[in-house]
């Protein structure tokens, strides 16, 4: 019987998924003023969670009215959504195709925990933070992957503990769910994203809170530019970062007429003895949940 329910849910998950990964996928890039990077997180994260990933974007990120888009993300609860949406989707990507890698090679826990950490932090690390946002740090890869190096140890510890807690206590009591061939698999990890998802919502608000995370973006055109091939990107407003009053911080990105660009944005640090606070939670967190995996999973 558990197994028939939990067949017929997955049957229904997948065939929402279709639709709500179509919408957003197509909407998004249709409709709304958001950095390319968030598009395509909203994207990843509706192909693994459907209807949930889709309810996320209409709900913290999609403009009800064609132009208030700005005002809309600004917010502190949708610029956190849109803070930990960019880490479920880089980090979530490694973080599942290392659990899938370490099924197929029967992998005890510990080597399993290592590669799929090691992937997950590299890839939301290296691509989705440090390359994707380096127009943040003038362009430069390095001075951006030290930027983003903290905000994604901290967010990564908390995302990571909430997708092992899902997944390391439900995959042994479904048929199939550690075997990456059969559909219980990802129907597991999908949760687990979720779950992950949950569990790195705090310590993105803090970091939104502080400055340390940038929230949603709203990509602004300036009709007057020149355009050579494809519409000039000239701002980024990075809506309500700086407080819940609906504040705005811009960054001119340049543009193809050959004007000077603006000095790139830098968000304020928060203080040291905050952020050496945020570590050992973040690395106590991680702790906890590998101690509480270990003795009852």
């Amino acid at each position: 019987m558990e197994d028939g329910l939990l067949d017929g849910v997955m049957l229904m998950w997948w065939i929402l998924t279709i639709p709500s990964f179509l919408f957003v996928l197509i909407d998004i890039f249709v409709t709304t003023p958001e950095a390319t990077v968030m598009k395509w997180a909203f994207v990843i994260l509706t192909a693994f969670t459907g209807p949930v990933g889709a309810f996320f974007y209409v709900l913290a990120c999609r403009e009800p009215i064609k132009g208030t888009h700005e005002q809309y993300v600004s917010v502190r609860w949708r610029q956190v959504v849109g803070s930990t949406m960019h880490c479920a989707a880089g980090d979530g990507i490694g973080i599942i195709v290392g659990a899938a890698i370490g099924a197929a090679l029967t992998l005890t826990f510990w080597p399993d925990f290592a590669l799929e950490y090691v992937l997950g932090f590299s890839f939301g690390w290296g691509y989705f933070q440090a390359f994707a946002m380096k127009d943040m740090a003038d362009g430069d890869y390095r001075k951006s992957l030290k930027m983003t190096f903290l905000p994604e140890f901290l967010s990564m510890n908390c995302l990571m503990s909430g997708m092992l807690l899902v997944s390391k206590f439900w995959m042994p009591h479904v048929a199939g769910g550690d075997d990456p061939g059969q559909p219980q698999f990802w129907f597991i990890m999908s949760i687990a994203l979720l779950g992950g998802f949950i569990a790195a919502y705090p310590m993105n608000w803090w970091m939104v809170a502080n400055h340390m995370k940038h929230g949603m973006i709203t990509v602004l055109k300036d009709s007057h530019q020149a355009v050579p091939e494809a519409p000039a990107i000239s701002h980024w407003t990075m809506s309500g970062t700086p407080g819940t009053t609906g504040e705005a911080m811009s960054m001119s990105m340049g543009s193809s007429s050959g004007d000077s660009a603006e000095p790139a944005m830098e968000m304020p640090a928060a203080p040291r003895s905050l952020k050496i606070q945020m570590i050992v939670v973040s690395v106590a967190v991680l702790t906890v949940t590998l101690t509480v995996i270990n003795l009852f999973a």
